[in-house]
């Protein structure tokens, strides 16, 4: 069914054909996706951002801070991903492409191994300021606190050592135009350094004797702030180390999805034997072997043996499908029985688990327009930040004239007023939600489209391919033209139909084969919009096939009742009318359950389809759909939906056809059913993995809930800022405490977007209550 297009007409039929559509996309219009190392909040996503666009071969750009990627489409006639990627290494930060077998884009080592080692250093140095912190809880004053000159050394350490990617990040920022939390953090410990430093050095003759025998800061020595500094620098970077663990390694479910090919598959050799090697090694038309309890390693073909695969993680569905020779195989899918012989026909990216990571990892990269308000806000946080912290400053001082606490109060409102969290808030939600619908076997094309899934209360569904299975059969016939057999119509209209992949054209085709009927050669054919499709036949002329009216046809009134609840095809050459074929699909099974869980969730649920009335009121009645709509061509749905988005409604659209791609252009959200027609699916804003309609009930509770985690962590993100910068002005924080309460923000808005991971569908609860309870009938029986 690919490369189809399809239409509807007013009566009964619709149809697809394998003509190709005209539009045609613009050939200098490339994408790129690259990996980002180094991005430490918000604002530093935003200047990359701003840095591209400013090139003129640069189309847009989107850069996701939570997922480390970047988004490019050029120009590949005025430039290459090679360039794009010096581009962005110029502003201080380290991109990679993708290979072009590779399932992901690799990150710099050298920069992920090197925070751990700072952070083992950062702490060692701020240990003897937690030993004389200790000592001032139990009452010893600061007698425990290291001389004041240890003091300045262990701080020098920190301050123009260990905290050296601080300066380089904020330096290119600053450099870049828009400045970033490392900018804030660089100002307020530099301020403290030196103020210490100051006060140190002007502190008793000034002799290097008097210097090294400075007592204790407090005890007959200078009131220095030398473990501010450190503390707060060791805070934020321990934030961060944390922050990357968090989404490197629990939001990032592509991670998950690369871990299902083996690093090791085993090979049949020319002689038969199979021998270990490496996956990269292997080629398209090697024979592997995947024996039971391992996973496919390529998508390939069963050539020998037969064995039963689940492939839930694609299609989101765990019941486990046989597999015997001739039959596919997708990479990533578990052999729970026997032992398989597959070759080989697609490898790494090409693979169609390479492309859900690329459609997983394109998604992520995207922006919510929940997005756009925090973006706005953190352009310009940085300059107001430290123009409040200055006000602070300049107050206090004038206030109480107490320099040192001005300073105090100034270095806390440049901490606490860190970004992060709210530059975190939506990307992290995104990541998580994004994994969670794909592991259901929902692939969203982009943030926009799981935003707006979260936001619908109504669902149109399209009849045939969505809520029935899509293969229906012949169940009575009508011939006007008794010179003819059956067969002979059936023939014909078979072999006009082949040029088709509607599932009524399928069901034609597939009688025809049955019946052992070959099919003709036809010329011209030609696709009529709400008809049907015709083409000629030498040596009968022109043949219609479609409703009965386009086919001349005018069926008796008196027929029987399965020609009322049938979608009907007719025939005709030359506007002589031949017959007509009844055609009956079936619902498929968990269409009545999938409708209920809409429903109960507070969706209204419309049907709207071509076929006739009788048939769509039919279906309606078996699933309770209040509203249903036949002898709807793609016009009607489209402005159907329009009609219903005017009175406030947000919509969303479920079909498989070409005839549903208007209406699904014009739903605020919209599903292509599996193995739909590539036109459906790529207007949809999102695919569904399995034939199960319960994908759809499952998309939208999993938008839903990422939709409110989002809000929920820009509310957090915002009153925290709003709470904190106040407090931090009056001196009710502390720099230390400021520090961590940053880095405590951030921490908890991916805790709260981690939540998404553990979210659980109906089908899923289900299972999991089937599993319990055949684990206990095993036990009982054991």
């Amino acid at each position: 069914m690919n490369d189809s297009t399809r239409t509807s007409n007013e009566q009964s039929y619709d149809v697809e054909t394998d003509i190709q559509s005209n539009t045609t996309t613009s050939p200098t219009r490339a994408h790129l996706q690259l990996a980002i190392d180094g991005m430490t909040c918000q604002a530093c996503a935003s200047r990359i951002e701003k840095v591209l666009n400013k090139k003129p071969s640069v189309y847009e750009v989107s850069v996701n801070f939570a997922g480390e990627t970047a988004n490019v489409d050029y120009d590949p006639t005025q430039t290459t991903p090679e360039q794009v990627t010096e581009w962005v290494n110029k502003t201080g930060f380290v991109a990679n492409l993708q290979a072009a077998d590779s399932l992901f884009a690799q990150t710099d080592e050298d920069t992920a191994t090197e925070y751990p080692w700072r952070l083992i250093g950062l702490w060692v140095c701020l240990l003897p300021f937690l030993v004389g912190m200790a000592g001032m809880l139990v009452g010893q004053g600061m007698a425990w606190m290291p001389p004041v000159w240890i003091q300045f050394v262990l701080a020098t350490i920190v301050q123009f050592g260990l905290a050296l990617p601080f300066y380089k990040s904020a330096w290119a920022s600053i450099k870049g135009g828009l400045a970033n939390m490392d900018v804030l953090v660089v100002i307020g410990t530099v301020t403290i350094w030196a103020y210490s430093t100051y006060l140190w050095l002007t502190h008793g003759d000034g002799t290097l004797n008097s210097l090294l025998q400075s007592g204790h800061a407090g005890e007959h020595g200078p009131a220095v702030y030398f473990e501010a500094g450190v503390m707060v620098i060791a805070f934020v970077r321990t934030g961060k180390y944390l922050e990357e663990r968090t989404k490197k390694h629990s939001l990032n479910s592509i991670d998950l999805l690369l871990s299902l090919t083996p690093d090791e598959v085993e090979q049949q050799q020319p002689n038969g034997d199979f021998h270990n090697v490496a996956l990269q090694d292997v080629q398209v038309g090697d024979i592997l072997r995947a024996k039971q309890g391992s996973r496919v390693a390529t998508d390939g073909t069963v050539i020998d043996g037969s064995g039963w695969c689940v492939e839930s993680h694609l299609t989101g569905e765990s019941v486990p499908l046989k597999k015997e020779v001739g039959d596919g195989l997708l990479a990533g899918a578990l052999v729970e029985n026997g032992s398989l012989l597959y070759r080989v026909i697609a490898k790494g990216s090409d693979t169609k688990l390479g492309d859900m990571v690329q459609a997983l990892s394109d998604a992520q990269g995207s922006k919510a327009n929940l997005a756009s308000l925090a973006d706005r806000v953190t352009a310009i946080f940085v300059p107001v930040v430290v123009t409040i912290a200055l006000i602070t400053f300049g107050l206090t001082w004038w206030l109480t004239g107490m320099l040192d606490t001005a300073l105090m109060h100034a270095v806390s409102v440049l901490v606490i007023a860190c970004p992060c969290a709210l530059g975190l808030a939506t990307p992290a939600a995104i990541m998580a939600g994004m994994g969670v619908a794909a592991r259901h076997g929902v692939w969203f094309k982009d943030a926009q489209s799981l935003e707006a899934a979260g936001n619908i209360d109504t669902v149109v569904l399209d009849k045939t391919g969505t809520l029935t299975i899509g293969k229906p059969a012949i169940v009575d016939n009508v011939m006007v033209d008794k010179s003819l057999a059956v067969d002979d119509v059936l023939q014909i209209a078979a072999s006009v139909e082949a040029h088709a992949s509607h599932p009524l054209a399928t069901a034609l085709i597939n009688a025809a084969t049955e019946r052992n009927l070959p099919l003709m050669n036809v010329t011209d054919i030609s696709v009529i919009k709400g008809a049907g499709i015709q083409a000629n036949i030498e040596g009968l002329g022109l043949i219609k096939v479609g409703s009965a009216e386009f086919a001349n046809l005018t069926l008796p009134k008196l027929m029987p009742k399965v020609w009322q609840i049938a979608s009907t095809v007719a025939i005709s050459i030359n506007d002589e009318p031949l017959g007509a074929f009844a055609l009956a699909d079936d619902l498929k099974d968990d269409t009545p359950q999938a409708i209920r869980a809409l429903q109960d969730a507070g969706i209204n649920v419309i049907l709207m389809s071509g076929d006739k009335q009788s048939v769509v009121d039919h279906v309606a009645g078996q699933l309770g759909i209040e509203q249903a709509y036949g002898k709807m061509s793609p016009r009607d749905k489209a402005s159907q939906i329009a009609l219903l988005q005017t009175a406030g409604h947000k919509v969303a659209m479920a079909g498989d056809g070409v005839n549903d791609a208007p209406a699904m252009a014009t739903a605020d959200a919209s599903f292509a059913m599996f193995e739909g027609t590539d036109v459906a699916q790529h207007s949809a804003s999102a695919r569904l993995m399995g034939e199960s309609l319960m994908h759809i009930d499952a998309a939208e509770k999993i938008a839903n809930a990422t939709v409110r985690n989002i809000k929920q962590n820009l509310f957090f993100a915002f009153i925290y800022n709003c709470l904190g910068i106040p407090l931090a002005a009056f001196g009710f924080l502390n720099p230390m405490i400021a520090a961590a309460a940053m880095a405590l923000s951030s921490i908890s808005v991916l805790m709260n977007a981690l939540r998404l991971t553990r979210f659980k569908t109906e089908v899923e609860l289900d299972n999991t209550v089937s599993g319990a309870h055949s684990n206990s009938k095993r036990l009982t029986k054991a």
